[in-house]
C-alpha cells in the first residue's frame, strides 16, 4: 500500500491534464468578457441599422 501511495504521489500523468483544464477555462472566460464588452456596440449599431432601412426611400423599379 505504501509503494502504491508513493507511486501515485510521483506519477505526472494528472499535471498536464490540469493544464489544459486551466488554459481552456481561462480561454472560455476570455471569450465570454470580449462577448459582453461588444455586445452593447452590437446592438446598438443593429437598431441604428434597422431605423436606417425603416426609412429609407426605395425607388419602385418594373422589369418590362
Amino acid at each position: 500500500m505504501k509503494c502504491l501511495l508513493k507511486e501515485f504521489h510521483q506519477s505526472e500523468d494528472g499535471a498536464v491534464t490540469v493544464d489544459w483544464m486551466l488554459l481552456t477555462a481561462a480561454l472560455l472566460t476570455l471569450g465570454i468578457v470580449v462577448g459582453y464588452a461588444v455586445s452593447d456596440g452590437a446592438e446598438t449599431m443593429a437598431q441604428n441599422t434597422g431605423n436606417e432601412l425603416a426609412t429609407a426611400d426605395i425607388p419602385e423599379v418594373s422589369f418590362q
